[in-house]
């Protein structure tokens, strides 16, 4: 009994636990889309994102194209539309040379 309690021991810490971490992060990623980001949908369409609802996400995948998926089929967001530019000053203090 001892031996098939371990093994169900180490299945947990090493299957189940790091799965349920992966889909709680997966889930935080989907509710905080937002328009603008970049993602891969599960067929492997690449898009844009232009409009977030609660179930669906509409996506710009070419000019005047845009298509309604599921939010669960977006499996990896590429670029955040919230990603802080440098602003032009703050650009030049960077490559100006220090005295």
């Amino acid at each position: 009994m001892l031996p098939m309690i371990l093994i169900f021991v180490l299945f947990y810490f090493m299957l189940i636990r790091p799965q349920r971490r992966q889909q709680k992060e997966h889930q935080l990623r989907l509710a905080a889309l937002k328009s603008g980001d970049e993602v891969i949908a599960c067929g492997g369409l690449h898009g844009l994102v232009t409009n977030v609802a609660e179930r669906t996400v509409t996506l710009k995948i070419a000019d005047n194209v845009k298509i309604k998926v599921e939010k669960q089929s977006v499996t990896t967001i590429l670029k955040k539309s919230e990603e802080p530019a440098l602003a032009p000053e703050a650009e030049k203090a960077e490559t100006a040379p220090a005295n």
